[in-house]
């Protein structure tokens, strides 16, 4: 499509205009994490890289942190596993209410954070009798990763043939042999992009988490928590520059990955082209 002149910098703008409201005041909070004063003024007076160096050393950050990865690789196992189950039941059977049970699946992620948190939390401490821990943290976070593993690994599935699978099975593999050598590598990358984008959402998580997590704390409490307290202002800017690296980092990746062409999960890479055993 042939656009004129105009058109092609009214775009540009366009574009501009709507990256530098999307990521502003991101790039706000950056600057702030190098001011050399407690107190946020604009413009700065000086720059300092005081407060990395004292984040680093906050005790309750590094608790808070080591907490958050936990959580995010708990709670990214727990998907990916659950979310596969899940998306090999609806691509590859054919069973009454498949699309209700794919819907259900996905549900989680669209319901309000708070009604999440507080239906766990109800769960947890008066069905269940459990104590808000770590574990139900994970628990917790588990409930909407799932969608994102599933959403991928079901696309995926949809989007490749069975005629590799069903090949393997004439050949005389077996249901685990086939699913190694043969389904596995067609969704290793979409598994992968899927367990990112789960860890990036378990690692922001801020509502459930309030519900679920009892007395600890994860890094996204902990800057709710300090965010109030003048002193401890600027290490929270530091804070929250870590947390924008440590969630682009792997949705980065997970885009990279879900952008390549399905051909290329295919087993050995060989995109349209098959190459054939010489015969006996």
């Amino acid at each position: 499509m042939q656009l004129s002149r105009g058109a092609r910098w009214g775009l540009r703008v366009a574009t501009g205009l709507v990256l530098a409201f999307l990521y502003a005041p991101i790039v706000v909070i950056a600057i702030y994490a190098f001011n050399d004063r407690r107190t946020q003024q604009w413009p700065l007076e000086g720059v300092s890289t005081q407060w990395f160096d004292k984040a680093f050393h906050n005790q309750g950050v590094r608790d808070a942190l080591w907490t958050s990865v936990q959580a995010g690789l708990g709670a990214t196992a727990i998907a990916l596993v659950l979310g596969t189950l899940a998306a090999f039941a609806v691509a590859r059977y054919d069973f009454f209410g498949r699309e209700s049970v794919s819907f259900l699946v996905v549900l989680p992620i669209a319901l309000p954070g708070i009604v999440t948190g507080m239906a766990l939390n109800s769960t947890f401490t008066e069905v269940l009798g459990v104590d808000l821990t770590l574990f139900t943290v994970i628990v917790g976070h588990a409930t909407f990763c799932i969608v994102v593993v599933y959403n991928n690994a079901v696309a995926r599935l949809r989007r490749t043939s069975t005629s590799f699978e069903e090949a393997s099975a004439d050949l005389g593999a077996h249901s685990w042999q086939t699913f190694r050598h043969v389904t596995f590598p067609q969704l290793r990358s979409a598994l992968v992009a899927g367990a990112l984008l789960a860890f990036a959402l378990s690692f922001d998580e801020v509502i459930v988490t309030t519900f679920t997590a009892g007395d600890g704390e994860t890094l996204p409490i902990w800057i709710l928590d300090n965010l109030s307290r003048p002193n401890n202002l600027p290490v929270v800017n530091v804070v929250g520059v870590v947390v924008i690296l440590l969630s682009i980092i792997p949705v980065y990746i997970a885009t990279r990955l879900t952008s390549d062409p399905v051909q290329s999960a295919a087993p050995g890479g060989g995109g349209d082209k098959v190459a054939a055993a010489p015969v006996p």
